[in-house]
């Protein structure tokens, strides 16, 4: 066995060089153990009016997560944000597990609170556009989807769509997406 002592006749630029190459390899593995995945597309399938007090309503929402990835996606929590008009209108976590097939889709129901005064004003004044009267607002979905999937713990995603405004008014919707 070789000394590695000064004047054994190992020199530090081949261990230097040996080094190297190990700690390329050994990155080189860990990488591919962190899956490369699409990010999934999340979208407003209904919203629903469930409670409302003077101060927020809550609202029972229906999302649907499509995974364009071949493997399953386990969900095991999402933090989402809605915006309607561009204007910050309600925001929702929930811990709910639930796995989406690979190339497949699931759908899902949260509740998410939105300040009441805000929510009503974005509807009555969402039928004044600019140019008219609207028949939709338009809605951008935002957040995070937590996995159980080794060292990729977070997936972010945002979508937008818009919300036909004759259905809303009548205390549930059906969204559009865009």
């Amino acid at each position: 066995m070789r000394s590695l002592a000064p004047g054994s006749g190992f020199k530090p630029r081949t261990t230097g060089l040996i080094t190297l190459t190990l700690c390329g390899l050994l990155g080189a593995g860990c990488s591919s153990l962190i899956p490369k995945l699409e990010t999934p597309s999340l979208s407003l399938v209904g919203l629903e009016l469930a409670e409302a007090s003077l101060f927020e309503q809550r609202l029972r929402v229906r999302l649907r997560v499509q995974n364009p990835n071949d493997i399953t996606l386990p969900v095991r929590g999402i933090h989402v944000n809605f915006e309607l008009d561009g204007e910050e209108f309600a925001e929702g976590v929930t811990s709910r597990a639930f796995d989406v097939p690979a190339f497949g889709e699931a759908e899902f129901d949260m509740m998410v609170t939105a300040n009441a005064a805000t929510a009503i004003l974005r509807i009555i004044n969402a039928g004044k556009g600019r140019e008219g009267p609207r028949d939709s607002i338009d809605y951008r979905i935002s957040g995070k989807l937590s996995t159980s999937l080794g060292l990729l713990r977070s997936v972010p995603f945002e979508e937008r769509g818009s919300i036909p405004l004759r259905e809303l008014r009548g205390g549930s919707a059906k969204a559009e997406a865009g």
